[in-house]
């Protein structure tokens, strides 16, 4: 299994104020330099209210993200959707490459339209499934300032991706945004860029000349307990939804909404921009680093114990340490748990490690290796052809990937999603073939059939997938289970031990 190793970029304290949010353009990765015009200029587009992307190809690649779903997370856990009767605009923290919008996406119902970097939707593979979803392309001001874009190209692209966003957003779809404009590895938010706010501000608009319902930004709190490990645990979390205000008089309105582009004032996109801020970075770690977020995690669980609980979930550790984070512990009990929860860190464990007595966890569950191996074993003459060289595709390019470690399970994504779309048919296919030999006439039969077969065959496929993960989650845990008795038995085993005990009487003191 791969485990957390993050690029760091401390800041003295938490960044919760957007003037004080790190600004900085995107590293630009190697295909975001180069601009294809010609299929910029070709992607779907609509300024009716229409969605422009494929409905019947939605519906396909929605049942297969909720197998991707399964195959990338082992614990989910989602709040209740919320319940608007206009667009809304899901906003959330920008860690975790295509998977971001990919959770967004499996967390509701309705149907998507995003907007994105522009070779998203120009790219071998992913632009294709990218242009089918109605995804709209961005030249960002990274591209334009780094020379790789003509400005003139970058303000009409634009704006029609915009005003095909706002269109739709007004007409009841749901919008994901990722408002900073970048991934990152930071536990905080960046600046966030006003493109967004400016097409929503449109968007309450053209509502209102065509008497709809107003849209509501919707901030979104993802949290995974390592972003870019496979099999991770994930929390999905909606926070208060912001109201988008009506600016402009009536004419503004009704030249919007004819399709004209037309630029909101920068007095109301800058306020709505500093609101979202504010409404988004409490349900990110908010964090000046990720050590001092773990340490939080840490203190959350050692609270929990010592209330004479446990914390059993991923959604309640997350809310545990939000606690931690919201009562400014004292400088000497978060030194001591930050040193405590990088040693676990660095020994491939957390929290979950430690006892209510604060020792570390000592068993070696050798049934649990034997059964996920053979969960595994009894799982791979399917699992492994019809999925697994996609997963080794994945794996490979992720780990090299020169869009940086937040890209890793963008691979592992593209790798699950492409196996139930093109290899799973290809393999039925190929298996009525050698079933019914090269005869021409039933070959032409299995074709024809393939649409009534192949459902059932997928399930199968995707049965055993999930037996072979499952059988890898055990193993993973025997794995786990030995590092914990080696770390107990180690210096730094007693050196966090030792550091347990004092935290745990001083949070006694602070009760």
């Amino acid at each position: 299994m791969t485990r957390c190793v993050l690029n760091l970029n401390p800041t003295p304290a938490n960044v919760s104020d957007a003037e004080e949010a790190p600004n900085v353009l995107p590293v630009l990765s190697s295909s975001a330099t180069k601009i294809n015009s010609q299929k910029l200029m070709r992607v779907p587009w609509d300024h009716s209210g229409k969605h422009p992307g494929n409905r019947p190809f939605w519906s396909l690649l929605s049942n297969t993200v909720y197998m991707t779903w399964s195959y990338l997370f082992r614990r989910v856990e989602i709040d209740q959707e919320p319940t608007h009767g206009g667009g809304l605009v899901y906003a959330s923290i920008h860690i975790n490459g295509l998977v971001d919008p990919l959770a967004i996406m499996k967390s509701q119902s309705r149907r998507i339209i995003s907007i994105g970097r522009h070779d998203i939707m120009t790219m071998p593979v992913i632009g294709w499934l990218t242009r089918r979803m109605g995804s709209q392309p961005v030249i960002r001001k990274a591209e334009i300032e780094g020379g790789f874009a003509d400005k003139e190209l970058a303000t009409k692209i634009n704006q029609r991706s915009m005003l095909t966003m706002a269109n739709c957003i007004a007409s009841g779809h749901a919008a994901i945004v990722m408002p900073e404009g970048k991934s990152h590895q930071d536990p905080h938010l960046h600046a966030l860029r006003t493109g967004p706010l400016r097409f929503t501000l449109n968007a309450a608009s053209i509502a209102h000349h065509r008497g709809l319902e107003t849209p509501m930004i919707q901030p979104v709190g993802l949290h995974y307990r390592c972003h870019h490990w496979f099999r991770t645990d994930i929390y999905v979390e909606f926070g208060e939804p912001l109201p988008i205000p009506l600016v402009g008089d009536e004419e503004t309105h009704r030249r919007v909404s004819e399709g004209e582009w037309i630029e909101p004032p920068a007095e109301h996109v800058i306020p709505l921009k500093d609101e979202l801020f504010d409404k988004l970075s409490p349900i990110t770690p908010d964090a000046p680093d990720w050590e001092t977020y773990r340490a939080w995690h840490l203190l959350g669980h050692r609270r929990a114990h010592q209330n004479g609980t446990r914390l059993t979930s991923y959604k309640e550790e997350v809310l545990a340490a939000r606690e931690v984070r919201d009562s400014s512990p004292t400088d000497s009990v978060l030194n001591k748990a930050r040193e405590a929860a990088q040693i676990l860190h660095s020994h491939d464990l957390d929290s979950r490690s430690l006892d209510s007595g604060g020792q570390n966890k000592q068993d070696s569950p050798l049934v649990l290796a034997i059964l996920g191996s053979l969960m595994m074993l009894l799982a791979s003459p399917i699992s492994i052809p019809s999925t697994g060289l996609q997963a080794l595709v994945g794996w490979y390019a992720g780990d090299r990937s020169d869009e940086g470690i937040d890209a890793r399970t963008t691979h592992h994504m593209i790798g699950a999603i492409l196996s139930p779309l093109i290899m799973w048919p290809l393999i039925s296919l190929t298996a009525g073939f050698f079933i019914f030999g090269p005869d021409p006439i039933l070959l032409i039969l299995v074709m024809l059939s393939l649409p009534i077969m192949h459902p059932s065959l997928a399930d199968i496929y995707h049965f055993s997938n999930l037996v072979f993960l499952r059988g890898y989650d055990l193993w993973v845990d025997y794995g786990d289970s030995k590092r914990r008795n080696s770390l107990a038995k180690s210096d730094d085993g007693r050196r966090l031990e030792e550091l347990i005990s004092e935290i745990d009487s001083k949070l006694v003191v602070l009760k």
